[in-house]
């Protein structure tokens, strides 16, 4: 399944999801993990498929080394796991910035009238230590305004499948995001809401939400925590994930 949002060009983003490509077995799908076991080969051809929803190739494709950091870079060409970095700028047109997920949220953001666009990996940890406003900030230092971006916050983990406990709640510091869950000491984020408020606090208007779980959508998402609770993930690294992409 793949989703368009409503906000960006059709033809500039997708963030794709899990069904439609050439890995088997526990990588069933369009897996774009570059860091898995799954079969490279076969990870190739889906990061080319991928690209090919462009009309560009694989060398198009700019992949980020990422991680759980605040970090945002700007790529002036593209390269496929050299940058690390968890957010990317760029304003050079034919290269498709992209983001990996298994239910952190992918934001892609555009202003196409300065010819600027951007994506952030925000799970709970980049989101909470700023990647977004950095990704934002590195935009409008690169010539994009406030008022021309459009954000869009793709597919993630929905508030009533993310349960987190006391600790969690504790170390997050803002209760709006949460409500109480089923188990004593346990509660249920919204991520999704988090960063929107994020892009808001931007001063970003033009923001949509895919309102899409990944951890209930089993046969259209891949889902870190889903594998986790299935015991499937045996190694670090080594689970599917899907590609968030936008180009100018």
């Amino acid at each position: 399944m793949t989703y368009k949002a409503p906000n960006l060009c059709v033809r500039r983003h997708c963030f794709f999801g899990a069904d439609g490509g050439f890995s088997t077995g526990f990588y069933k799908g369009l897996n774009v993990n570059t860091k898995s076991d799954d079969d490279q080969e076969k990870v190739r051809a889906n990061l080319q498929k991928a690209a090919e929803e462009f009309g560009l190739g694989l060398k198009n494709l700019h992949l980020l080394n990422q991680g759980v950091s605040n970090h945002v870079e700007y790529v002036e060409k593209p390269t496929q796991d050299e940058m690390t970095a968890d957010g990317a700028v760029t304003g050079k047109r034919g290269i498709i910035l992209c983001i990996r997920t298994a239910d952190c949220a992918p934001v892609l953001l555009a202003d196409y009238e300065h010819g600027v666009i951007g994506a952030a990996h925000a799970g709970w940890r980049g989101a909470l230590a700023g990647v977004i406003e950095n990704t934002v900030d590195l935009m409008l230092q690169k010539g994009a305004k406030e008022d021309c971006i459009a954000a869009a916050v793709g597919p993630c983990i929905a508030q009533k499948s993310y349960e987190v406990d006391e600790g969690f709640y504790d170390a997050f510091a803002r209760p709006e995001y949460f409500v109480k869950g089923q188990r004593d000491g346990h509660y249920l984020f919204d991520l999704e809401k988090f960063c929107v408020d994020r892009l808001k606090a931007c001063g970003i208007k033009n923001i949509s939400a895919s309102g899409i779980d990944t951890y209930a959508e089993k046969d259209k998402y891949y889902s870190f925590r889903r594998f986790t609770h299935q015991g499937l993930v045996k190694k670090p690294k080594c689970f599917p994930t899907e590609l968030s992409a936008v180009v100018l």
